[in-house]
């Protein structure tokens, strides 16, 4: 039995949000997506503490809070530290991969160009989610 997931996709570039909800749409996934444009937005969202996600879908470039900004802020909540955490970049620069790491991400994802590709990745990612035990913070 896979659960609902609630995400919080934190992504700048609307074009990779059409393609993540397109892509939720075609495989009939019914999980709720909530977006913020950056990390600053969602930092805002989650700091309110009410209707947390079960997961966060984090790109690491962005305007304002960076990817390693935002995870620094948030690994240092006694809250919102137990989110699960997945980084979903274009970058596979291995400072970035260990720094993300060494903060305490649950994964890191390198978006592939093909869409195809993309997708298969994607909906490993959000089975592999969907079928775990996750806590409400």
């Amino acid at each position: 039995m896979q659960n609902i997931l609630t995400i919080l996709l934190i992504e700048d570039d609307q074009i990779e949000v059409m393609k993540f909800n397109r892509i939720l749409s075609k495989m009939e996934m019914k999980h709720n997506v909530i977006e913020a444009n950056n990390g600053e937005e969602a930092l805002n969202y989650l700091m309110k503490k009410e209707n947390l996600p079960s997961i966060i879908l984090l790109d690491l470039n962005m305007p304002k809070v960076n990817g390693i900004e935002f995870l620094k802020i948030l690994k240092n909540d006694d809250v919102l530290k137990y989110i699960p955490t997945v980084v979903l970049t274009t970058s596979n620069n291995y400072k970035d991969i260990f720094e993300c790491y060494k903060i305490g991400i649950a994964g890191y994802l390198v978006k592939p160009l093909k869409y195809e590709d993309y997708k298969n990745k994607l909906i490993k990612l959000l089975s592999y989610w969907s079928v775990n035990e996750l806590i409400t913070v």
